[in-house]
């Protein structure tokens, strides 16, 4: 996982940015395979939800920002994209190439679903989706100045709506998120940073009863945790979900490409060693009953502390503390 555990796992647990400066050379992107588990998911969403995931603020123009974004992905992967003047990319180990105009082309390889997905989307969006196929990160454009967000190709949200985020402000954007202050208190501040000339990433976590990579709220179960779960059952039926956030940005326009990579694994796979145990749950006992609610984790709280203090090897007394 690109997820960076023991810097993002902390306690006490806080609503907070968290940024850190992206050390030199870290790449932002992760290319897909054909058979990759994020971009079957992906193909899902824009067959089927194209509407709810690729969104634009009227009059926007994301080529700038997209032709940065895409000339960094081709750099940092060579072998499995190229982005070549005047507008195309080529995403060779899916084997599709689009232009600026929607123009749609087959390379050697290609994937039908790909070339099919990408047909039965407008032109204007065929080479950005194709962009976001290519690539296990969502993609968003960020304004400093403005403090909004322009443009959105999100197929995998966790547990929010993209139609609900488009043209708001930073603030209305987390106004859902529980002991916000400190988050919404920095706003502006924020992205300010993240579209100067710094490149920035962090880190968001959560445990969570649904295994896939899409959370939309209305494309997912909101079914309840059992009201008998027990360690046993926290072993089948939990998940550790991670983002990694990064920033490209662009100084001169005052934006940036807001990256969100996302990855879901078995609890128990997660949770490898009594330390990583320890610190997580250290971070879940910390968090407030607003916390805990907006998480869907306060029905969890208990057995998951009790399994968590079980791996950690911790003193029966600290399990639910």
């Amino acid at each position: 996982m690109s997820f960076d555990f023991e810097h993002a796992v902390t306690a006490p647990f806080r609503m907070q940015p968290g940024l850190r400066k992206l050390a030199a050379g870290r790449p932002q992107f992760t290319p897909n395979r054909p058979q990759a588990h994020h971009l079957r998911e992906k193909l899902a969403v824009f067959w089927g939800h194209a509407e709810a995931a690729l969104l634009s603020e009227a009059g926007f123009d994301p080529l700038p920002a997209l032709r940065v974004a895409m000339a960094q992905a081709a750099t940092e992967h060579p072998e499995a994209l190229a982005w070549a003047e005047p507008g195309r990319l080529q995403a060779h180990w899916l084997g599709w190439s689009a232009t600026e105009d929607g123009t749609v082309t087959a390379l050697p390889g290609a994937v039908p679903e790909v070339g099919l997905c990408l047909a039965a989307l407008p032109s204007a969006w065929r080479q950005a989706a194709l962009f976001a196929l290519a690539v296990q990160e969502d993609l968003a454009i960020v304004d400093g100045p403005r403090a909004t967000l322009h443009w959105l190709a999100v197929a995998l949200p966790s547990h929010w709506a993209p139609a609900e985020k488009i043209g708001r402000h930073f603030a209305q954007v987390h106004a859902p998120v529980a002991d916000n202050a400190v988050l919404v208190a920095a706003g502006e501040h924020l992205l300010k940073l993240v579209t100067g000339p710094q490149r920035w990433e962090r880190f968001v976590w959560n445990v969570t009863r649904h295994p896939r990579l899409d959370a939309h709220p209305q494309r997912m179960s909101a079914s309840p945790w059992p009201t008998d779960l027990n360690e046993a059952g926290l072993t089948r039926q939990t998940w550790f979900r991670t983002e990694r956030q990064t920033f490209i940005p662009l100084p001169a326009h005052g934006q940036a490409v807001f990256t969100i990579q996302v990855e879901v694994q078995p609890l128990a796979l997660a949770i490898d060693s009594p330390d990583r145990a320890r610190r997580l749950h250290d971070a879940v006992a910390s968090m407030s009953a607003a916390v805990l609610d907006y998480r869907q984790l306060s029905d969890a709280r208990e057995p998951l502390l009790r399994w968590l203090a079980h791996r950690a090897e911790l003193p029966t007394a600290a399990a639910s503390a």
